[in-house]
């Protein structure tokens, strides 16, 4: 599964963060206990908080395909309605 985190405010310039995994709920727990990538860990050093925004039924290449795109905010939804 590929998922799209999406943070409550921006760290520099990012807001969101695309990952995979075949687990995504115990994923999102190890981003929560500051044991998943460095970008959620800065986030969550700052006292920054995330929701899980979107999933999709996919593998790496999605996930790749996803961030050659360099445009989350589109795919968020969460983005989307605020606009």
């Amino acid at each position: 599964m590929v998922y799209l985190l999406h943070f409550d405010r921006k760290l520099h310039h990012a807001q969101h963060y695309l990952g995979f995994s075949d687990n995504v709920e115990k994923r999102i727990e190890a981003h929560t206990n500051g044991q998943g990538s460095k970008l959620v860990e800065a986030f969550i050093g700052e006292g920054i908080g995330f929701v899980l925004a979107r999933v999709w039924d996919g593998d790496r290449n999605l996930e790749r395909r996803l961030h050659k795109r360099k445009d989350s905010p589109r795919l968020c939804p969460i983005c989307q309605k605020q606009s």
